[in-house]
Protein backbone atom coordinates (compact mmCIF):
# COMPACT_ATOMS: atom_id res chain seq x y z
CA UNK A 1 0.00 0.00 0.00
CA UNK A 2 1.64 3.45 -0.97
CA UNK A 3 1.31 6.07 1.46
CA UNK A 4 0.17 9.33 -0.03
CA UNK A 5 2.43 12.58 0.98
CA UNK A 6 0.28 15.98 1.26
CA UNK A 7 1.81 19.74 0.44
CA UNK A 8 1.26 22.14 2.45
CA UNK A 9 -0.27 23.70 -0.54
CA UNK A 10 -3.01 20.76 -0.42
CA UNK A 11 -3.83 21.70 3.28
CA UNK A 12 -4.46 25.10 2.60
CA UNK A 13 -6.79 24.22 -0.22
CA UNK A 14 -8.69 21.74 1.94
CA UNK A 15 -8.61 24.16 4.73
CA UNK A 16 -10.29 26.59 1.89
CA UNK A 17 -12.81 23.89 1.60
CA UNK A 18 -13.54 23.57 5.19
CA UNK A 19 -13.61 27.29 5.73
CA UNK A 20 -16.56 27.68 3.22
CA UNK A 21 -18.12 24.95 4.84
CA UNK A 22 -18.24 26.67 8.06
CA UNK A 23 -19.07 29.71 6.62
CA UNK A 24 -22.60 28.18 5.32
CA UNK A 25 -23.27 26.66 8.52
CA UNK A 26 -26.53 27.64 10.72
CA UNK A 27 -24.47 28.93 13.29
CA UNK A 28 -22.58 32.04 10.94
CA UNK A 29 -26.12 32.38 8.96
CA UNK A 30 -27.60 33.29 12.57
CA UNK A 31 -24.41 35.22 13.69
CA UNK A 32 -24.66 36.92 10.20
CA UNK A 33 -28.16 37.70 11.19
CA UNK A 34 -27.64 38.91 14.30
CA UNK A 35 -24.91 41.53 13.52
CA UNK A 36 -26.83 43.28 10.93
CA UNK A 37 -29.72 43.54 13.33
CA UNK A 38 -27.12 45.22 15.36
CA UNK A 39 -25.63 47.35 13.01
CA UNK A 40 -30.11 48.27 11.91
CA UNK A 41 -30.92 49.01 15.56
CA UNK A 42 -30.91 52.66 16.12
CA UNK A 43 -30.46 52.47 19.75
CA UNK A 44 -27.25 50.31 19.82
CA UNK A 45 -25.84 52.85 17.30
CA UNK A 46 -26.32 55.63 19.78
CA UNK A 47 -24.89 54.12 22.77
CA UNK A 48 -22.02 52.74 20.23
CA UNK A 49 -21.71 56.61 19.09
CA UNK A 50 -21.56 57.87 22.63
CA UNK A 51 -19.04 54.95 23.59
CA UNK A 52 -16.52 56.53 21.28
CA UNK A 53 -16.92 59.69 22.13
CA UNK A 54 -16.58 58.87 25.76
CA UNK A 55 -13.66 56.85 24.62
CA UNK A 56 -11.37 59.41 22.97
CA UNK A 57 -12.53 61.96 26.13
CA UNK A 58 -10.93 59.12 28.50
CA UNK A 59 -7.69 59.26 26.44
CA UNK A 60 -7.63 62.74 26.60
CA UNK A 61 -7.96 62.82 30.12
CA UNK A 62 -5.59 59.78 30.88
CA UNK A 63 -3.02 62.08 28.60
CA UNK A 64 -3.41 64.66 30.57
CA UNK A 65 -3.10 63.41 33.91
CA UNK A 66 -6.53 64.46 35.06
CA UNK A 67 -7.48 61.28 37.36
CA UNK A 68 -11.12 62.38 38.81
CA UNK A 69 -12.32 63.22 35.07
CA UNK A 70 -10.90 60.31 34.10
CA UNK A 71 -12.65 58.01 36.56
CA UNK A 72 -16.16 59.93 35.72
CA UNK A 73 -15.69 58.79 32.34
CA UNK A 74 -14.91 55.61 33.16
CA UNK A 75 -17.84 55.13 34.99
CA UNK A 76 -20.05 56.57 32.10
CA UNK A 77 -17.74 54.49 29.61
CA UNK A 78 -19.66 50.94 32.22
CA UNK A 79 -22.59 52.32 32.38
CA UNK A 80 -23.21 52.86 28.54
CA UNK A 81 -21.51 49.06 27.98
CA UNK A 82 -23.99 47.66 30.69
CA UNK A 83 -26.74 49.31 28.94
CA UNK A 84 -25.80 47.75 25.29
CA UNK A 85 -25.18 44.73 26.76
CA UNK A 86 -29.03 44.92 28.10
CA UNK A 87 -30.12 45.09 24.71
CA UNK A 88 -31.55 41.24 23.51
CA UNK A 89 -30.60 41.82 19.59
CA UNK A 90 -26.71 42.42 21.47
CA UNK A 91 -27.08 39.38 23.71
CA UNK A 92 -28.74 37.11 20.47
CA UNK A 93 -25.06 38.35 18.40
CA UNK A 94 -22.96 37.33 21.88
CA UNK A 95 -24.60 34.30 22.05
CA UNK A 96 -24.20 33.78 18.15
CA UNK A 97 -20.19 34.47 18.45
CA UNK A 98 -20.21 31.87 21.19
CA UNK A 99 -21.48 29.39 19.28
CA UNK A 100 -19.30 30.03 15.85
CA UNK A 101 -16.23 30.14 18.15
CA UNK A 102 -17.64 26.73 19.54
CA UNK A 103 -17.73 25.48 16.40
CA UNK A 104 -14.64 26.61 15.33
CA UNK A 105 -12.98 25.03 18.33
CA UNK A 106 -14.50 21.98 17.77
CA UNK A 107 -13.58 21.79 14.15
CA UNK A 108 -10.01 22.56 15.30
CA UNK A 109 -9.88 19.87 18.11
CA UNK A 110 -11.29 17.45 16.02
CA UNK A 111 -8.06 17.90 13.86
CA UNK A 112 -5.32 17.78 16.64
CA UNK A 113 -7.11 14.65 17.84
CA UNK A 114 -7.31 13.13 14.61
CA UNK A 115 -3.93 13.68 13.57
CA UNK A 116 -2.60 12.34 17.00
CA UNK A 117 -4.45 9.32 16.61
CA UNK A 118 -3.00 8.89 12.68
CA UNK A 119 0.40 9.39 14.04
CA UNK A 120 -0.19 6.77 16.72
CA UNK A 121 -1.77 4.51 14.25
CA UNK A 122 0.93 4.89 11.35
CA UNK A 123 3.29 3.98 13.64
CA UNK A 124 1.68 0.74 14.79
CA UNK A 125 1.39 2.48 18.53
CA UNK A 126 -1.70 2.48 20.88
CA UNK A 127 -4.01 4.92 20.07
CA UNK A 128 -5.97 3.88 23.78
CA UNK A 129 -2.96 5.04 25.37
CA UNK A 130 -1.87 7.71 23.23
CA UNK A 131 1.72 6.36 22.55
CA UNK A 132 3.39 5.80 19.03
CA UNK A 133 5.11 2.36 18.16
CA UNK A 134 8.42 3.77 19.21
CA UNK A 135 6.60 4.51 23.33
CA UNK A 136 4.83 0.97 22.86
CA UNK A 137 8.58 -0.76 21.71
CA UNK A 138 10.36 0.43 24.11
CA UNK A 139 8.32 0.44 27.00
CA UNK A 140 8.11 -3.69 26.88
CA UNK A 141 9.45 -5.56 29.69
CA UNK A 142 13.21 -6.74 28.35
CA UNK A 143 13.43 -4.19 26.02
CA UNK A 144 16.89 -2.73 25.60
CA UNK A 145 17.55 0.41 26.70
Amino acid sequence: MTQVLYTKEDLIKKSHEIAHMIANTPEVEFFKKAEAQINENQQVRERIASLKSLQKQAVNFQHLGKEKALKMIEDKIAKIEEEINDIPVVQQFKESQGDVNDLLQLVSNTIANNVTNEIVRSTGGDVLRGETGSQVANSQPGSCS
